[in-house]
């Protein structure tokens, strides 16, 4: 629920990206749109993973499984962390990071 600034919001994609490449994940696709960016992998095992910075600097990191067969998941039984939004609407993203919603560019190394 951090806000991402539009400033930071290819630094964030830049770190997820060195990661990824690091766990040995194929980078697909890059959008380098300032107000709407993604980055899109793939993992060893084909799954398909996309992390896009939305609306308000809200980020969304989505996961597509290769084919697998139907087979039958129990439902979690942890309670979560945070708020629970799940069969609900979203909420916009409302934590302010000193770093990552900051609205100035990063100093320069």
């Amino acid at each position: 629920m951090t806000i991402i600034s539009e400033q930071r919001r290819g630094g964030f994609l830049g770190v997820v990206e060195r990661s990824w490449r690091k766990s040995g994940y194929e980078i697909t696709s890059v959008n380098s749109s300032p107000r709407f960016p993604a980055i899109y992998a793939k993992s060893l095992d084909g799954f398909g993973i996309r992390l896009s910075i939305g609306g308000q600097g809200q980020a969304f990191f989505e996961v597509a499984t290769p084919c697998v067969e139907n087979s039958a998941v129990a439902d979690p039984t942890a309670e979560t962390d945070g708020p629970n939004y799940a069969g609900g609407p979203i909420p916009r993203p409302d934590v302010h990071d000193d770093f990552w919603s900051a609205t100035t560019p990063p100093p320069l190394p």
